[in-house]
C-alpha cells in the first residue's frame, strides 16, 4: 500500500511538474506576444505621429503660400484701384480740356462768322 501510494505520489508530482512547465511555457509565450504587440503598437503610434507631423508641416507650407498669394492679390487690387483713380482723374482733365477747347472753338467760329 505504501509503495503504491508513493508511486502515485511520484506520478502526481511528475504530472504537476509537467503542468507547471507547460504553464511557464505558455506564460512565456503570452509575455512574448504581449511584448510584440506593444512593440507593434509603439511603431504604429510613431508612424501615425510622423504622418501627422508631416501633414501639419505640409499644411503650414500651404497656408503660408495662400497667405502670400492673398497678400500679393491685395497689393495688386490696391495698385489697380490707384490706377483706376488715376485714369478717372485723367479722364476728368481731358473732359475739361475738351470742353474748354470746344468753347474756344465755338468762340472762334462766332468771331469768324462776324
Amino acid at each position: 500500500q505504501l509503495h503504491l501510494t508513493t508511486s502515485e505520489k511520484n506520478e502526481l508530482a511528475r504530472c504537476l511538474e509537467m503542468v507547471q512547465n507547460q504553464l511557464q511555457e505558455k506564460e512565456s509565450e503570452i509575455k512574448r506576444e504581449i511584448s510584440e504587440y506593444k512593440d507593434r503598437l509603439l511603431q504604429a503610434e510613431k508612424e501615425h505621429q510622423d504622418a501627422l507631423t508631416e501633414a501639419n508641416r505640409k499644411n503650414e507650407v500651404e497656408i503660408e503660400a495662400c497667405r502670400e498669394k492673398i497678400s500679393s492679390l491685395e497689393h495688386f487690387i490696391s495698385s489697380q484701384k490707384l490706377e483706376i483713380q488715376h485714369l478717372k482723374s485723367n479722364k476728368e482733365q481731358l473732359n475739361n480740356s475738351l470742353k474748354e477747347a470746344n468753347q474756344s472753338l465755338g468762340e472762334l467760329l462766332k468771331t469768324k462768322v462776324r
